[in-house]
């Protein structure tokens, strides 16, 4: 069992303030689905914009809030998780590894969603296979890796989000 995690200090943003949505999803989506236990490390502030390691999964929002959750995975640890959720060896070459890759992705991002509540909608998964590539992330928005541990490796969440503030129309006179 993980101990509570709290965002990081002097980080009040928003994305700081959902990062427990996504540290409940990592570890019950990982649990129930991949009959793995997952140990979650205290999250920290990005700085680099390279990717936490070299199989990620990208899911964006949009509405309510907007940006994007990264799943990024070790190749070794990719390769364990992903054939723990299938129930059957896949190799990283393999179109199913991809799929299995996006809808744990999707399976996280979209209960981190539903717990924080509002009117979102999440994107279909991007993968990207390979290191050094790099994930784009808003402009002015603190970027939070919730770095992960299991049994089967280490991994990383990203989260890159913001609430959109809902703006009156101007009215004329």
């Amino acid at each position: 069992m993980s101990a509570i995690v709290h965002p990081p200090a002097g980080t009040g943003s928003p994305t700081a303030r959902l990062i427990v949505h996504f540290v409940g999803s990592i570890q019950e989506v990982l649990r129930t689905m991949a009959k793995v236990t997952v140990t979650v490390g205290a999250p920290m502030l990005k700085k680099d914009p390279l990717p936490s390691y070299d199989v990620s999964g990208v899911i964006g929002f949009s509405g309510e809030f907007v940006g994007s959750m990264v799943l990024s995975f070790k190749n070794a640890t990719a390769v364990a998780i992903v054939s723990n959720f299938t129930g059957m060896p896949i190799e990283p070459g393999s179109p199913d590894f991809a799929d299995a890759v996006g809808e744990l992705a999707n399976m996280i991002a979209g209960s981190a969603k539903t717990s924080f509540g509002g009117n979102t909608n999440i994107s279909v998964p991007s993968i990207i296979l390979g290191s050094g590539h790099t994930v784009a992330q808003l402009h002015g928005v603190p970027c939070l890796v919730i770095p992960c541990h299991t049994e089967a490796g280490d991994f990383a969440v990203e989260v890159n989000i913001k609430p959109m503030v809902a703006t009156r129309p101007v009215q004329r006179s």
